[in-house]
């Protein structure tokens, strides 16, 4: 295998004896902070100890972060629920892991459909055996991720069910496999092989051949606007900081090729760092009031008012899937209708008491714009149930005009705890009212209502994944608001004029008989809303879609004897070319 090596890459690695003589940071006790002078045995027993904790944790209360400084590594690095695993160069290459780092399925018989909550950023790879494997589905993030080998997205040819992956350079082969659907953006590798229901490649450099739906790959050349993810890294001489990648336009391929990723420095003296065991929504928000930027440590935030972002180019940065839980039926943090804030890296948990919604950005309305500075969300990630009683009417709502989404999983739990059609309740998973708003990797499942409820102008998706909710217990109680069968999975809002959106897939699971949607996908029919690569699928016998968009595309049910098991209906695009 030809393996292939990033010019201009940081591959001098930061002297160990230098940075451990700084002080560092207290990130509290749930954040294990790695040097390479530190002996191999403590490390791998740090990391052994909390994966035993969090290998089947899926609806556990710790959260945990590994940090690894610049330098050389020797250790096998499972990584379990809750569980993120960060390197802090300026360059994945300044950080090196010879070993194993993978995701193993969660589930019995390899079944990787429920290994969620977990990432792996900023460091390079040399897998034992030559090939990472990195088994997942929902909430899940590889970003800035160096594979010196082969890359495999499954588990022994076991389920799994949708991932991310960006910014990240893999030298062999991404073998996608069983893998249902997947997105990667700004990524590079030799080879790519896999394909199932719905594979998206936006700005990836040697992305596979073909176009859907037979392989089902959907090809967009370059990423029209984004920006990366901001992350935590550390200097020669110990200094911590946070980097706030550039915007980049019409980009393909990864930031870092030529050395670090372009952007600004914060240093961490300007942050409040937040602990759970002493935090509260007052002391959070009296420190962004005075103009800090906020880190939130691993652990479970319970806000009696909402975290108030007011400030532009405000970086909100969580470890290790950092919680945010209302509790007394408010938001959980609000975004004002300014530039260039930032919020990654956080779960935000339904509470007991309905909220409006749980992350709210803007004000409705607004006529602001923010094109050349907008507001970005990335590994933002709601639950409504599964942990506990749940409740809120929408999850995500944007307001302000020019907001990037990169990566959401918007999920109402269909298993756990408190789990049923009037227990974990949520009518809308993403609502959207402003203009321009462009997503990368929507997954949204199992609301009540519209999963996603877009009237903004010019709005475009890059990825859409969506189960509908498994449990209405009759049609009637799944009725939409003009009298059709359910609701709509994606729905685009009568008066909207322009909006487009690639690679899109949703399943019913329906358990209860005589429940049917309509359709999956509800738009106006005029030429500027468009949508391309579409797929839905019944994945039990009870129920079915009944078109994929609109009155287009046919049933997911079969209506006579000798026909195929099971009919996955595609349309390519909409409206017909």
């Amino acid at each position: 295998m030809k393996m292939r090596v990033v010019a201009g890459a940081v591959l001098g690695f930061v002297s160990a004896v230098a940075v451990a003589q700084q002080k560092s940071p207290d990130f509290g006790p749930n954040v294990k902070l790695f040097t390479p002078s530190m002996s191999h045995d403590e490390m791998q027993q740090a990391i052994d100890k909390v994966y035993a904790e969090q290998q089947h944790a899926e609806f556990g209360s710790s959260r945990y972060a590994f940090l690894l400084m610049p330098g050389k590594y020797n250790l096998d690095i499972p990584v379990g629920f809750y569980t993120q695993v960060l390197g802090l160069g300026a360059n994945p290459d300044d950080v090196r892991v010879t070993g194993d780092v993978h995701a193993d399925a969660a589930s019995k018989n390899n079944n990787a459909t429920t290994t969620f909550w977990r990432g792996v950023e900023g460091f390079s790879v040399v897998p034992a055996g030559g090939t990472m494997q990195w088994a997942v589905s929902q909430a899940i993030a590889a970003r800035r991720m160096h594979v010196l080998g082969n890359m495999v997205l499954h588990q022994k040819r076991g389920w799994a069910s949708g991932g991310w992956l960006s910014d990240s350079l893999v030298d062999g082969t991404v073998d996608s496999g069983t893998q249902q659907q997947w997105i990667s953006r700004n990524t590079e590798w030799n080879q790519w092989t896999g394909a199932n229901w719905n594979m998206v490649f936006v700005g990836a450099e040697h992305a596979p051949e073909g176009e859907w739906p037979k392989p089902p790959f959907t090809n967009v050349a370059t990423v029209p606007i984004v920006r990366e993810k901001p992350f935590l890294q550390v200097d020669g001489k110990g200094n911590f900081s946070v980097r706030v990648p550039n915007i980049r336009e019409n980009s393909s391929g990864i930031t870092w090729k030529q050395g670090s990723t372009a952007g600004r420095t914060v240093p961490l003296s300007h942050f409040y760092i937040a602990r759970p065991d002493r935090d509260t929504d007052v002391t959070i928000n009296a420190a962004l009031d005075k103009g800090k930027d906020l880190l939130l440590l691993p652990g479970n935030y319970d806000l009696n008012a909402p975290i108030h972002i007011r400030k532009a180019n405000t970086i909100v940065l969580g470890l290790g899937f950092a919680t945010l839980r209302p509790v007394h039926g408010t938001e959980a943090i609000t975004v004002a209708d300014v530039d260039g804030v930032t919020v990654s890296g956080l779960l935000f948990d339904a509470g007991t008491v309905a909220s409006p919604s749980l992350l709210h950005v803007g004000t409705q309305g607004s006529k602001l714009r923010h094109k050349t500075n907008p507001i970005s969300l990335h590994d933002v990630f709601f639950r409504v149930g599964g942990a506990g009683e749940g409740r809120t009417d929408a999850n995500l709502v944007i307001d302000s005009n020019d907001t990037i989404v990169d990566h959401t999983w918007i999920w109402r739990a269909d298993h756990g705890h408190n789990v049923g059609w009037d227990k974990n309740q949520s009518n809308y998973g993403l609502v959207v009212h402003g203009n321009d708003v462009t997503i990368y990797g929507l997954f949204v499942e199992h609301h009540q209502k519209y999963q996603v409820l877009w009237a903004g102008e010019r709005g475009r998706t890059y990825f859409y994944q969506s189960e509908i909710p498994y449990d209405p217990p009759t049609q009637q109680q799944w009725t939409d608001e003009k009298g059709a069968k359910g609701w709509a999975s994606y729905k685009v809002a009568d008066n909207v004029r322009e909006h487009e959106a690639w690679g899109l897939g949703i399943y019913s699971v329906f358990r209860y008989p005589d429940v049917v949607l309509d359709r999956a996908i509800e738009v106006p029919d005029t030429r500027g809303v468009k949508f391309h690569h579409m797929i839905t699928v019944a994945l039990l016998d009870k129920g079915a879609i009944l078109n994929v968009i609109n009155q287009t595309g046919g049933s997911t049910r079969t209506s006579s004897a000798g026909q195929p098991p099971r009919i996955e209906p595609k349309v390519t695009d909409y409206p017909t070319q």
